[in-house]
C-alpha cells in the first residue's frame, strides 16, 4: 500500500499580476487523475479595473463573487441584448454565462479589490476567446 505523501501530488501554480489584480488557474484540466476538460480560476481586480471583455464560442462559465463588489455587463452577441448585474460577496450568488455572451466584471468599490472563483467546462483555447468591445 503505498503512503499519502506517495498519493498526494502537489502541482506549484503560476500567478499572473499586472496593474489590475492578479490571476491564477488553479485547475487547468492537465491534473494527474482529472478526467474533466475543465479550469478552476481566481482572479482579483483593484477598485475601477475590470476583467474579462470578452465571449467563448464554445465554452460556458460559471463566476462567484468571493470578495468585494462588482459590475457585471453581459451582452448577447447575436442579439445585443444587454444585461448588468450587481454582485456583491455579502450576497453571495452563482451566475452561469453561456457561449456567444460577452461579459466583463468592474471592480465597483472605492477602496477594496474584488476576488472572483470561475469554473469553465472547457480547457483555455485562444482562439475560444474573442476580444468584446463594451464601449
Amino acid at each position: 500500500m503505498k503512503n499519502i505523501s506517495e498519493l498526494i501530488t502537489l502541482k506549484p501554480l503560476d500567478k499572473k499580476t499586472d496593474h489590475r489584480g492578479w490571476f491564477l488557474k488553479a485547475i487547468d484540466g492537465n491534473e494527474v487523475d482529472n478526467p474533466f476538460s475543465c479550469e478552476v480560476y481566481f482572479t482579483a481586480a483593484k477598485p475601477g479595473e475590470s476583467k474579462g471583455g470578452h465571449y467563448h464560442i464554445k465554452a460556458k462559465e460559471w463566476f462567484t463573487l468571493l470578495k468585494g463588489e462588482a459590475e457585471l455587463t453581459l451582452i448577447n452577441t447575436k442579439t445585443d441584448e444587454k444585461l448588468v448585474i450587481l454582485l456583491e460577496a455579502n450576497n453571495p450568488m452563482t451566475v452561469f454565462v453561456p457561449e456567444n455572451v460577452a461579459h466583463v466584471f468592474k471592480n465597483v468599490s472605492k477602496t477594496d479589490d474584488f476576488i472572483l472563483a470561475a469554473f469553465t467546462n472547457e480547457k483555455y483555447d485562444p482562439v475560444d476567446t474573442i476580444v468584446y468591445n463594451f464601449s
